[in-house]
Protein backbone atom coordinates (compact mmCIF):
# COMPACT_ATOMS: atom_id res chain seq x y z
CA UNK A 1 0.00 0.00 0.00
CA UNK A 2 1.66 3.26 -0.77
CA UNK A 3 1.62 6.01 0.97
CA UNK A 4 -1.44 8.15 0.32
CA UNK A 5 -3.70 4.79 0.78
CA UNK A 6 -2.34 4.53 4.41
CA UNK A 7 -3.12 7.92 5.35
CA UNK A 8 -6.43 7.16 3.70
CA UNK A 9 -6.99 4.18 5.85
CA UNK A 10 -5.48 5.79 9.09
CA UNK A 11 -7.79 8.31 8.56
CA UNK A 12 -10.90 6.09 8.52
CA UNK A 13 -10.11 4.39 11.55
CA UNK A 14 -10.03 7.12 13.61
CA UNK A 15 -13.17 9.52 12.12
CA UNK A 16 -15.47 6.74 10.69
CA UNK A 17 -17.22 6.71 14.07
CA UNK A 18 -17.34 10.20 14.65
CA UNK A 19 -19.24 10.61 11.27
CA UNK A 20 -21.86 8.00 12.18
CA UNK A 21 -21.96 9.28 16.08
CA UNK A 22 -22.88 12.48 14.23
CA UNK A 23 -25.53 11.19 12.13
CA UNK A 24 -27.14 9.06 14.72
CA UNK A 25 -27.17 12.22 17.13
CA UNK A 26 -28.89 14.30 13.42
CA UNK A 27 -31.72 11.36 13.76
CA UNK A 28 -32.62 11.02 17.52
CA UNK A 29 -32.87 15.40 17.21
CA UNK A 30 -35.84 15.49 15.09
CA UNK A 31 -39.20 15.35 16.10
CA UNK A 32 -42.46 14.91 13.81
CA UNK A 33 -43.57 18.54 14.35
CA UNK A 34 -40.02 19.70 12.93
CA UNK A 35 -40.26 17.35 9.51
CA UNK A 36 -43.71 18.30 8.84
CA UNK A 37 -43.21 22.04 9.18
CA UNK A 38 -40.34 21.66 6.71
CA UNK A 39 -42.36 20.57 3.77
CA UNK A 40 -45.57 21.85 1.78
CA UNK A 41 -48.09 20.32 3.33
CA UNK A 42 -50.38 21.00 -0.48
CA UNK A 43 -47.87 18.40 -1.92
CA UNK A 44 -48.83 15.49 0.91
CA UNK A 45 -52.53 14.90 -0.54
CA UNK A 46 -51.36 14.28 -4.35
CA UNK A 47 -48.06 12.26 -3.91
CA UNK A 48 -48.72 10.08 -0.71
CA UNK A 49 -51.78 7.56 0.32
CA UNK A 50 -50.62 6.35 3.29
CA UNK A 51 -49.24 7.40 6.52
CA UNK A 52 -46.13 4.84 5.88
CA UNK A 53 -45.16 6.83 2.86
CA UNK A 54 -45.54 10.38 4.09
CA UNK A 55 -42.82 10.02 7.39
CA UNK A 56 -40.79 7.49 4.99
CA UNK A 57 -40.47 10.14 2.55
CA UNK A 58 -40.37 12.75 4.85
CA UNK A 59 -37.42 11.36 7.42
CA UNK A 60 -35.45 10.16 4.39
CA UNK A 61 -35.49 14.14 2.79
CA UNK A 62 -34.29 15.60 6.09
CA UNK A 63 -31.32 13.15 6.45
CA UNK A 64 -30.59 13.56 2.81
CA UNK A 65 -30.42 17.05 3.00
CA UNK A 66 -28.55 16.74 6.88
CA UNK A 67 -26.20 14.12 5.85
CA UNK A 68 -24.75 16.38 2.42
CA UNK A 69 -23.72 18.51 5.47
CA UNK A 70 -22.47 15.96 7.30
CA UNK A 71 -20.15 13.95 5.12
CA UNK A 72 -18.84 17.13 3.25
CA UNK A 73 -17.32 18.22 6.42
CA UNK A 74 -15.74 14.60 6.79
CA UNK A 75 -14.24 14.91 3.46
CA UNK A 76 -13.12 18.23 4.41
CA UNK A 77 -11.28 16.83 7.14
CA UNK A 78 -10.05 13.34 5.06
CA UNK A 79 -8.81 16.54 2.42
CA UNK A 80 -6.59 18.83 4.79
CA UNK A 81 -5.48 15.48 7.02
CA UNK A 82 -4.17 13.54 3.42
CA UNK A 83 -2.56 17.35 2.44
CA UNK A 84 -1.05 17.22 5.96
CA UNK A 85 0.69 14.13 5.39
CA UNK A 86 1.98 14.59 1.76
CA UNK A 87 2.25 18.35 1.35
CA UNK A 88 3.03 19.79 5.25
CA UNK A 89 -0.81 21.73 5.06
CA UNK A 90 -2.41 22.95 7.70
CA UNK A 91 -5.61 23.88 8.55
CA UNK A 92 -5.85 27.59 8.31
CA UNK A 93 -6.23 30.25 11.06
CA UNK A 94 -7.68 32.73 8.52
CA UNK A 95 -11.68 33.11 8.36
CA UNK A 96 -13.18 31.12 6.38
CA UNK A 97 -10.26 29.75 4.61
CA UNK A 98 -9.88 25.81 4.92
CA UNK A 99 -6.58 24.64 4.21
CA UNK A 100 -3.30 25.98 3.10
CA UNK A 101 0.45 24.43 1.97
CA UNK A 102 3.24 25.30 0.34
CA UNK A 103 4.26 23.82 -3.09
CA UNK A 104 6.54 24.89 -5.73
CA UNK A 105 7.36 28.54 -4.03
CA UNK A 106 3.58 29.10 -3.90
CA UNK A 107 1.40 29.59 -1.01
CA UNK A 108 -2.02 28.14 -1.46
CA UNK A 109 -5.33 28.58 0.03
CA UNK A 110 -8.07 26.75 -0.27
CA UNK A 111 -11.99 26.83 0.54
CA UNK A 112 -13.52 23.21 0.30
CA UNK A 113 -17.01 22.35 -1.06
CA UNK A 114 -18.85 19.20 -1.28
CA UNK A 115 -20.02 19.61 -4.98
CA UNK A 116 -19.31 22.01 -7.42
CA UNK A 117 -23.18 23.80 -7.75
CA UNK A 118 -22.86 24.69 -3.88
CA UNK A 119 -24.28 28.06 -3.92
CA UNK A 120 -25.45 31.20 -5.63
CA UNK A 121 -23.61 34.41 -7.13
CA UNK A 122 -24.14 36.08 -3.15
CA UNK A 123 -21.92 33.04 -1.91
CA UNK A 124 -19.37 33.36 -4.86
CA UNK A 125 -18.73 36.79 -4.32
CA UNK A 126 -18.21 36.47 -0.94
CA UNK A 127 -15.67 33.38 -1.36
CA UNK A 128 -13.98 36.10 -3.43
CA UNK A 129 -13.83 38.30 -0.75
CA UNK A 130 -12.76 35.84 1.46
CA UNK A 131 -9.63 35.06 -0.64
CA UNK A 132 -9.04 38.79 -1.25
CA UNK A 133 -8.69 39.22 2.72
CA UNK A 134 -7.08 36.10 2.89
CA UNK A 135 -4.29 37.26 0.17
CA UNK A 136 -3.80 40.81 2.17
CA UNK A 137 -3.35 38.84 5.49
CA UNK A 138 -0.80 36.44 4.32
CA UNK A 139 1.28 39.60 3.04
CA UNK A 140 1.56 41.55 5.69
CA UNK A 141 4.24 39.64 6.80
CA UNK A 142 5.52 38.67 3.88
CA UNK A 143 4.78 41.29 1.31
CA UNK A 144 6.52 39.46 -1.93
CA UNK A 145 4.44 35.65 -1.55
CA UNK A 146 2.96 34.18 -4.16
CA UNK A 147 -0.48 33.15 -3.34
CA UNK A 148 -3.04 30.94 -5.28
CA UNK A 149 -6.62 30.85 -4.43
CA UNK A 150 -8.49 27.61 -4.91
CA UNK A 151 -12.25 26.31 -4.44
CA UNK A 152 -11.59 22.73 -4.20
CA UNK A 153 -14.87 20.88 -4.59
CA UNK A 154 -14.55 16.96 -3.26
CA UNK A 155 -16.75 15.33 -6.33
CA UNK A 156 -17.91 16.79 -9.54
CA UNK A 157 -16.12 18.20 -12.66
CA UNK A 158 -15.06 21.67 -13.93
CA UNK A 159 -13.63 22.10 -17.56
CA UNK A 160 -12.86 25.58 -17.30
CA UNK A 161 -10.98 26.05 -13.26
CA UNK A 162 -9.49 29.29 -14.57
CA UNK A 163 -11.84 31.97 -12.76
CA UNK A 164 -9.59 34.86 -13.19
CA UNK A 165 -9.15 35.51 -9.15
CA UNK A 166 -9.34 31.59 -8.37
CA UNK A 167 -8.89 27.88 -9.85
CA UNK A 168 -11.90 25.67 -9.09
CA UNK A 169 -10.57 22.15 -9.00
CA UNK A 170 -13.52 19.31 -8.63
CA UNK A 171 -13.10 15.59 -8.37
CA UNK A 172 -10.51 13.88 -9.86
CA UNK A 173 -8.58 17.35 -10.24
CA UNK A 174 -8.73 18.49 -6.51
CA UNK A 175 -8.01 14.84 -4.79
CA UNK A 176 -4.64 14.90 -6.72
CA UNK A 177 -3.97 18.72 -6.44
CA UNK A 178 -4.16 18.00 -2.48
CA UNK A 179 -2.24 14.55 -2.69
CA UNK A 180 -0.22 14.07 -6.61
CA UNK A 181 -1.92 11.08 -6.59
CA UNK A 182 -3.91 10.74 -10.14
CA UNK A 183 -5.74 7.78 -8.90
CA UNK A 184 -6.98 8.99 -5.24
CA UNK A 185 -10.46 10.27 -5.80
CA UNK A 186 -11.11 6.44 -6.66
CA UNK A 187 -8.92 4.25 -4.49
CA UNK A 188 -10.48 6.12 -1.51
CA UNK A 189 -13.77 4.78 -1.92
CA UNK A 190 -13.27 1.18 -1.24
CA UNK A 191 -12.72 1.66 2.75
CA UNK A 192 -15.15 4.54 2.83
CA UNK A 193 -17.54 1.71 1.56
CA UNK A 194 -15.96 -0.65 4.14
CA UNK A 195 -15.43 1.32 6.69
CA UNK A 196 -19.11 2.29 6.67
CA UNK A 197 -20.65 -0.66 6.68
CA UNK A 198 -18.88 -1.76 9.71
CA UNK A 199 -20.80 0.92 11.59
CA UNK A 200 -24.35 1.23 9.95
CA UNK A 201 -25.89 -0.99 11.72
CA UNK A 202 -26.39 1.32 14.86
CA UNK A 203 -28.07 4.00 12.18
CA UNK A 204 -30.47 1.70 10.88
CA UNK A 205 -31.58 0.55 13.98
CA UNK A 206 -32.23 3.90 15.40
CA UNK A 207 -33.97 4.81 11.53
CA UNK A 208 -36.02 2.04 11.90
CA UNK A 209 -37.00 3.13 15.30
CA UNK A 210 -37.77 6.89 14.19
CA UNK A 211 -39.99 5.72 11.10
CA UNK A 212 -42.19 3.56 13.48
CA UNK A 213 -42.23 6.47 16.17
CA UNK A 214 -43.30 9.11 13.74
CA UNK A 215 -45.57 7.17 12.30
CA UNK A 216 -47.55 5.99 15.32
CA UNK A 217 -47.70 10.27 16.12
CA UNK A 218 -49.03 10.65 12.83
CA UNK A 219 -51.43 8.68 13.11
CA UNK A 220 -52.57 9.63 16.21
CA UNK A 221 -52.62 13.08 15.53
CA UNK A 222 -53.85 13.85 11.87
CA UNK A 223 -55.68 10.62 11.26
CA UNK A 224 -59.55 9.88 11.52
CA UNK A 225 -60.65 6.92 13.39
CA UNK A 226 -60.86 4.68 9.91
CA UNK A 227 -57.59 5.52 9.07
CA UNK A 228 -58.35 8.60 6.83
CA UNK A 229 -55.55 11.31 6.52
CA UNK A 230 -57.40 14.44 8.07
CA UNK A 231 -55.58 17.14 5.33
CA UNK A 232 -57.14 20.01 6.53
CA UNK A 233 -55.64 19.78 10.02
CA UNK A 234 -52.66 18.33 8.51
CA UNK A 235 -52.29 22.06 6.39
CA UNK A 236 -53.44 24.05 9.86
CA UNK A 237 -50.54 22.58 11.71
CA UNK A 238 -48.24 23.61 8.90
CA UNK A 239 -49.66 27.02 7.93
CA UNK A 240 -52.03 28.93 10.61
CA UNK A 241 -51.18 31.79 11.94
CA UNK A 242 -51.73 30.57 15.17
CA UNK A 243 -50.48 27.17 15.67
CA UNK A 244 -52.26 24.46 17.49
CA UNK A 245 -51.43 22.31 20.44
CA UNK A 246 -50.57 19.11 19.27
CA UNK A 247 -52.20 16.01 21.28
CA UNK A 248 -49.86 14.79 24.30
CA UNK A 249 -47.44 11.55 23.49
Amino acid sequence: MDLTLKVVSQYFEYNVSTFHQKRISNLNSLSLSKILLEQNPYLFDTKYVTVQEIINNLVNAHISSSEETIFGDWLEGLAIFINEKIYNGRKSGIPNIDLEFDRDSIRYIITIKSGPKWGNSSALKKMRADFLTAKKTLRTSNSQLNIVAINGCCYGRDNKPDKGDYFKYCGQTFWEFISGDTNLYTEIIEPLGHKAKEKNDEFLKSYAQMINKFTREFSNEFCESNGEIDWKKLVIFNSSTTPPRRKKK
